[in-house]
């Protein structure tokens, strides 16, 4: 009876008082809904809870996974013909004989590196048809010219011949040579696209270490003219004499060398005569990407701030951010030629320009 007695006092179910002059179908209603307020709560915590553990195992994995790469490293790399012991113990003498641990290091990568032929190149060389040798080594023996007695394995040019990689080989812009362009020359037959673009299987540029001294100091600027250009072809598909004409409108003084609106003797040295002036137009024939010539990089030599009508991506055969002036439009040119005559007048900028556009180059 005292059980039963302490019953109808108060109750509990699974922990939670209920109070006794509630109908059980209320009673139940109320957990229900209090058991659906909590329910979001539970399954967030068990979503946290889970990716933590998973969290953890990972974090684990990796770390098991770096703690034994150097053993994975010396046990593949260095267990062929070189002792992993003498390696450890040089390394851990840092005293001992530094030469050996370099030596290893060389002959391991020298033994990935390597590749091995089934042909012996030095008996039996590449034979090239098509140009002559430019070259003076190859990356293996190379013969260049045409022999009867052996079967040529490239040809600059189209080949009729099967078997024969062609390769086109060109400087000049797609814009007036379309087979420059890469899809046209793969359409045409062509293997290998040796082109100005960066996208071209091998790569071909204007700029040269052997060609240009970069390490000339920088000359006084004496000329009157702020700018000098050397532009020959009239006929251009672009905007660049009109852009030249827009300058000279705008109260910049040029100096012309080439064949277009000539008013100085153009039989000159191009570099030297660029280094007498603060600017120089580097206005290409063309404004396709990676189409960059030696106008460019003349300039950078010479040691004078190029004004560039070319390549939309100039940026990226620049020596620095904002070491050129890139005129990408006509509208551009009043502003351009408002910034050449701020430099021109303020010594401190200038100079800062330039020293962007000579001490970074390539």
């Amino acid at each position: 009876m005292g059980i039963v007695s302490n019953l109808k006092g108060s109750r509990t179910q699974e922990g939670l008082p209920v109070s006794d002059g509630l109908p059980p179908s209320s009673t139940s209603v109320s957990h229900k809904k209090k058991c659906s307020n909590l329910l979001p709560l539970v399954v967030a915590l068990v979503v946290i809870a889970e990716i933590s553990f998973l969290g953890r195992l990972d974090m684990a994995k990796n770390a098991a996974f770096f703690d034994s790469w150097p053993d994975m490293f010396y046990k593949s790399h260095f267990s062929d013909g070189v002792a992993v012991a003498g390696v450890d113990n040089e390394i851990e003498a840092l005293g001992g004989d530094q030469n050996g641990v370099a030596q290893n290091c060389e002959q391991w990568l020298e033994r990935e590196d390597a590749v091995v032929y089934s042909r012996d190149f030095s008996k039996d060389p590449i034979w090239v048809s098509g140009t002559e040798q430019e070259w003076k080594t190859c990356a293996v023996g190379c013969k260049f010219g045409f022999d009867p007695r052996k079967k040529t394995d490239a040809a600059f040019g189209l080949s009729q011949e099967p078997g024969v990689a062609t390769v086109l080989r060109s400087m000049e812009s797609a814009l007036y040579y379309s087979d420059n362009n890469i899809a046209q020359a793969r359409r045409r037959g062509y293997d290998i696209v040796m082109t100005t673009s960066l996208s071209s299987d091998v790569p071909v540029g204007y700029f040269s270490w052997a060609e240009y001294d970069i390490m000339a100091p920088v000359m006084p600027k004496t000329e009157q003219a702020l700018a000098a250009a050397f532009i020959s072809n009239c006929g251009a598909r672009n905007f660049r004499l009109e852009a030249l004409v827009g300058l000279e409108k705008a109260n910049i003084k040029i100096d012309s060398y080439g064949g277009c609106h000539r008013n100085r003797n153009g039989k000159v040295d191009k570099v030297e005569a660029l280094k007498r002036y603060k600017f120089s137009l580097a206005f290409e024939n063309s404004n396709e990407e990676d189409y960059v010539t030696e106008k460019f990089f003349q300039s950078l030599v010479a040691g004078t701030i190029p004004v560039v009508v070319g390549a939309p991506n100039i940026e990226d055969f620049a020596p620095y951010p904002g070491s050129v002036l890139h005129i990408k439009e006509l509208a551009e040119v009043q502003s351009v030629a408002n910034r050449m005559k701020y430099l021109a007048e303020n010594p401190d900028a200038y100079n800062q320009s330039l020293r962007c556009s000579v001490v970074h180059s390539p």
